[in-house]
């Protein structure tokens, strides 16, 4: 787990988002502060990538406030409508990097042409600093020799590895990933986990949708429970995750039987930490 500053990157409040008659987000308050890893858990329909995806705009909330390192990006509340001009949302939320389940990388662009697409077109980064860069992220998630290589070329993992790597190319101040290991086949999820665990290491705020338990408890420095739309609970994950105080979260964590029995034998009290508890640094968990 990293050391996080009190500086609040992303906060949001009272967000709230239905479709149709369905409220998927029912009020939820959250803010990340610099450095901090949050990992969103959380059942299928529970919200998780609906906030997910209102945290950048990328899906419009119906009510609520949305703050990126002091900069206001939506408002919606009883007393104000804040309409900011696309413009000014772009610039916004270039502060934040999006990684997708299904990486949505350009089939007809090489990796390299993918990294260096958007500080190209948006930026406007001459194209020999762009590909330099590009250069450095690829060896830094571990594919110095990808770059000429098409989508169709790459495994899932090494595609995912580039999506981050492009997301990385724009500086963004906070990563937001949405189940980056959900598409992928069992035996490559631990390449990806592993960038991820990486920029961790180095400070990059994150918030990750994840299903991966054991992850979630050996890297986040909080895991949020979303239920029905709503943070049922927030916590260190040595302290959420092995507490049978909250049934719904007991049964969600369930379902992944050998991940909770892992947790459960490891927790010599119900949510005490323990110095044989797993870190960072030590033996990565079955994924």
């Amino acid at each position: 787990m990293t050391a996080t500053s009190t500086e609040v990157v992303l906060s949001v409040r009272g967000i709230q988002k239905s479709f149709g008659t369905h409220n998927v987000i029912r009020g939820i308050d959250l803010d990340v502060r610099r450095g901090e890893v949050v990992c969103l858990i959380g059942s299928s329909g529970s919200g998780k990538t609906s906030l997910l995806r209102c945290m950048n705009l990328l899906l419009e909330p119906d009510q609520g406030e949305i703050v990126i390192e002091g900069a206001p990006l939506f408002r919606r509340t009883e007393s104000e409508w804040l309409k900011l001009s696309s413009r000014q949302v772009s610039a916004v939320r270039l502060k934040t990097g999006m990684v997708f389940q299904n990486f949505n990388l350009f089939p007809h662009r090489t990796a390299l042409e993918n990294i260096i697409e958007a500080p190209r077109v948006v930026k406007k980064v001459p194209r020999a600093r762009a590909e330099a860069r590009a250069r450095e992220l690829l060896t830094r998630m571990g594919l110095p020799d990808a770059g000429h290589k098409y989508p169709s070329q790459l495994s899932g993992g090494q595609q995912q590895r580039i999506a981050i790597a492009r997301a990385l190319a724009m500086q963004p101040t906070i990563m937001l990933f949405d189940e980056p290991t959900s598409a992928l086949d069992p035996e490559l999820v631990g390449e990806v986990l592993a960038a991820i665990r990486q920029l961790a290491a180095e400070g990059m705020t994150m918030v990750i949708v994840t299903h991966e338990i054991g992850f979630a408890y050996q890297l986040a420095d909080r895991v949020v429970f979303l239920d029905k739309g709503v943070v049922a609970a927030s916590a260190a994950p040595h302290e959420l995750l092995l507490s049978g105080a909250n049934p719904r979260l007991a049964a969600f964590v369930g379902r992944f039987t050998e991940q909770a029995r892992l947790l459960s034998a490891l927790a010599p009290t119900a949510c005490a930490p323990s110095t044989h508890l797993p870190t960072k640094d030590n033996r990565p968990w079955p994924m």
